[in-house]
């Protein structure tokens, strides 16, 4: 009988596929991914035996772990129960005594000897105390020599009385009478200084609270006596009270001794005491047999030396890798480099031969570069009738006497065109120092050739054009003080000085001071020049002394050619136009003047009216007391008073003098402080004299607590006499009636958009107003509505006004479509900051 064939086994044709597709796949790989995988593969094995290693130690550990804290756990609830057991024992004999204390079964003398018994045979109870519902110690019975007061085991001379009230005893005392059962105590500290607790037992009678019979515990005797030796040989057991304070132990420590922090702890409350007493245990990790193991160490020791050996193959494989990309990398880079460049490179072995060239070169000259590699002197991109020049710069060049700045030279395409080019050359060196031949560098110049001709042109135009300026134009470094560029005004006036410059420049705020052209540096110099530059000109007006005369200087910062920063000035001679302004000030000054005394011309009838008042008054007392003097009918009293009477009309006649020639003397216009009331009060007295000639009356009203105005009070008094005196004249030119001859002036505080804060003067007549065209033409000079008039008291009145910074204007006032009156009104500003001077504007 034939043996059947084993089938064949499913696995094989697999596993042989497997094979011929990884090795498909390695031998698509490169070599450098090869080397990289042949490295990773023993590095990987061995990472892996280690983890498993590991793995296995981890294992065992957690194991053992584990079988610890069980034993530890098992051995905290037995030393619980043994300390259950004997408290829950103990708590019933503490009962049974209650009950005979209660049913009075025994007496004092009794007890001491039932107490005698019970602690004899528990070491554990340290005191036996019977108190009554006072909690008066009744008796008591304590192994020790210190005996308890009030129903405490002690009495503790360094705490007051309230404190041991509200200590742990006399807590559970007061917590058992009210709630008629057993309860321990918290943990506290006797006279010896050891831990103790109390248990209280209520002593009922007929349900009626008659005292307690207190037990005390010593923790320590609990802890040394009821926990099994086994046990306490094994972990260590602690109590712990309710603040985490480790009250005793079975692990004897030296005073100042720390205990070793445990790794494995278990927690169990001390019942039935629930007084907050934890009975904790204690384990250590003691088997590291596993770790100590020979051969464990040695596995792990060389297993590190071979990753330790593999890591340092995979950098080496890792760095040549980088190496060879970073050289493939550079190689790419310098040839798209050289394929990019617009500068064509050449270079020439020892004897002239061309060597290589690039596109760029290629592209310049027009030849191909197999047409120029190979070749000798002459090369083709040389012009024909350049040869012997051409040939003697390269025998300079392959000697090494080339200039650094390069040589400039005319090369020709091949379609013999030439072109102007600038070469620099530097020597070939190979690896081992030696030179091999010249790297040539050809760049074309010709549009920046013909750039440069035409920006020598354009500076030469430019030159020429600040050479024939009238005005001084000069350009100063800031940091050293040179004299970059100066034309030929400036030459003419300041020489080729730089101190001309400083004195344009001094003493300007925002400008420097170039007083020193030493090693002195501008103050200016550290700022940054883009800010400098973009910075707008400043203007001013400098007097030059030794010249004598004014130049309006304009002032800029600028970037020079090379780099530094400097300073423009350009100096415009403006001393005739000076001198036209100051004749024009002097004219208007003039014309104030004139005005002022035009006002008094046209006042003087008003005025020698005026002053025939005092002047008869004076005569009549004179020739009344000459006659009465003559016929000795006048007394001494009245002859004083007569006299004082005559001296009052001469100050009255002397006062309107005086204020006359105050208004019309001359003198220079100046601003200052001034308040509206008294510049009112001053035109109005001198208005009168014309307004009481005329018949008309005279409103003034000036509000309260105006501000203070900085003015020239003389030429504003001015501005409102001739508004006045103008509105006088309008009236009685049109003989209206005494009902409507009269003048309103107002002075008001005022706010407006445009202006701010100013005081509003207006003067309101009555008269028939003013036309249209008048309107229009009112402040025109030498434009009058009356014959005899010259038309520039308006015209004066609206430049000063203006010249004070604020505005004047007149209105109609009407009734309907009639006109019945005419309103001219102008405001000041009001100035919080001293004026230096009153601003001429009377052009």
């Amino acid at each position: 009988m034939s043996t059947p064939a084993p089938p064949s086994s499913p696995r094989r044709p697999v596993t042989a596929r497997a094979g011929r597709l990884v090795g498909r796949w390695w031998r698509r790989q490169s070599p450098a991914r090869q080397d990289r995988y042949a490295t990773l593969g023993p590095l990987v094995s061995v990472l892996l035996f280690l983890a498993a290693i590991i793995s296995a130690f981890w294992y065992l550990r957690n194991e053992e772990f584990e079988r610890e804290q069980e034993s530890v756990k098992r051995d905290t609830e037995i030393a619980q129960q043994q300390v259950r057991l004997r408290l829950i024992e103990n708590q019933e004999q503490l009962v049974r005594i209650a009950r005979e204390i209660v049913t009075r079964q025994i007496d004092e003398e009794e007890f001491q000897s039932q107490a005698a018994s019970f602690t004899r045979e528990r070491p554990e109870i340290t005191n036996l105390i019977w108190v009554n519902q006072s909690r008066a110690r009744k008796a008591s019975y304590s192994t020790t020599t210190l005996f308890s007061e009030l129903g405490l085991p002690y009495v503790d001379n360094q705490r007051s009385l309230p404190e041991q009230r509200n200590s742990e005893p006399d807590q559970a005392f007061r917590a058992t009478r009210e709630l008629r059962l057993p309860v321990y105590s918290r943990t506290f500290t006797d006279g010896n200084g050891n831990a103790v607790f109390q248990v209280h037992v209520p002593l009922l009678d007929r349900s009626a609270f008659s005292g307690t019979l207190i037990a005390e515990y010593s923790i320590d005797s609990l802890v040394r006596y009821f926990i099994p030796a086994e046990v306490s040989k094994r972990h260590t057991m602690t109590l712990v009270d309710a603040q985490g304070k480790v009250v005793a132990s079975t692990l004897p420590m030296t005073p100042g001794e720390t205990a070793k922090p445990a790794s494995i702890v278990h927690e169990v409350p001390l019942a039935p005491a629930s007084n907050g007493l934890v009975l904790r245990g204690q384990g250590y990790r003691t088997s590291i047999g596993l770790i100590s193991n020979t051969l464990f160490w040695m596995v792990s020791a060389l297993s590190v030396l071979t990753v330790w050996m593999l890591l340092g193959t995979w950098r080496h494989m890792r760095r040549r890798v980088q190496m060879q990309a970073t050289l493939v990398s550079e190689t790419n880079f310098r040839r798209a480099m050289e394929n990019s460049m617009l500068t064509g490179m050449r270079a020439m072995d020892m004897e002239g031969r061309i060597t290589y060239v690039n596109p760029a070169f290629c592209a310049m000259t027009g030849f191909s570069e197999h047409e120029l590699i190979g070749r000798m002197p002459p090369f083709p991109h040389w012009p024909p009738d350049r040869y012997e020049e051409n040939m003697r710069l390269l025998q300079q060049e392959l000697q090494g006497r080339s200039p650094a700045g390069g040589i400039e030279v005319k090369a020709m395409r091949k379609d013999g065109t030439l072109f102007d080019a600038r070469m620099y050359v530097s020597p070939l060196i190979d690896p081992k120092g030696m030179q091999t031949g010249w790297m040539t560098s050809m760049t074309n110049i010709t549009e920046a050739k013909r750039v440069r001709d035409q920006l020598s042109a354009s500076h030469e135009r430019f030159t020429t054009v600040l050479e024939g300026l009238d005005a001084a134009v000069s350009v100063l470094s800031v940091q050293q003080g040179e004299l970059l560029f100066a034309n030929r005004s400036y030459r003419l006036w300041f020489g080729a000085d730089a101190q001309g410059h400083g004195t344009l420049a001094g003493g300007e705020p925002g400008l420097p001071m170039i007083a020193d052209m030493g090693d002195s540096v501008d103050s200016f110099g550290g700022l940054p020049t883009q800010e400098l530059t973009e910075a707008g000109s400043e203007t001013r007006e400098v007097f030059v002394e030794s010249l004598q005369k004014w130049f309006d200087v304009r002032a800029r910062y600028l970037q020079w050619t090379d780099g530094r920063l400097a300073q423009m000035l350009i100096a415009t001679d403006i001393t005739s136009r000076r001198h036209a302004e100051e004749q024009s000030k002097q004219q208007a000054e003039k014309a104030q003047v004139t005005s002022r005394l035009m006002t008094m011309g046209e006042m003087a009838s008003s005025v020698a009216h005026e002053l025939n008042q005092p002047l008869t008054a004076i005569t009549n007392y004179c020739n009344g007391m000459v006659s009465r003097v003559k016929s000795d009918a006048i007394g001494k009293d009245d002859l004083v008073a007569a006299l004082e009477k005559t001296a009052k009309q001469a100050d009255r006649a002397a006062q309107i003098i005086r204020r006359i020639r105050a208004f019309v003397k001359r003198s220079e216009p100046q601003r200052q402080a001034a308040e509206a009331r008294n510049i009112v009060d001053d035109a109005v007295d001198l208005a009168g004299i014309e307004l009481r000639r005329r018949n008309v009356s005279l409103h003034v009203y000036v509000a309260q607590r105006l501000p203070t105005l900085m003015v020239d009070p003389i030429l504003i008094e001015q501005v409102i006499l001739n508004l006045l005196k103008n509105s006088a004249e309008a009236i009685d030119m049109a003989g209206l009636p005494p009902a409507r001859r009269n003048i309103e002036l107002r002075v008001v505080p005022k706010h407006t958009p445009e202006e701010g804060g100013v005081i509003e003067f207006s003067v309101t007549d009555s008269g028939p107003g003013l036309k249209d065209e008048v309107i229009n033409r009112l402040y025109e000079a030498f434009f009058s509505t009356k014959v005899e008039g010259l038309g520039i008291g308006l015209s004066l009145c609206r430049s000063i006004i203006e010249s004070h910074r604020g505005r004047i204007r007149a209105q109609n006032l009407y009734n309907g479509d009639l006109a019945v009156g005419c309103r001219f009104t102008f405001t000041l500003p009001v100035e919080t900051a001293k004026s230096t001077g009153l601003e001429a504007a009377l052009t």
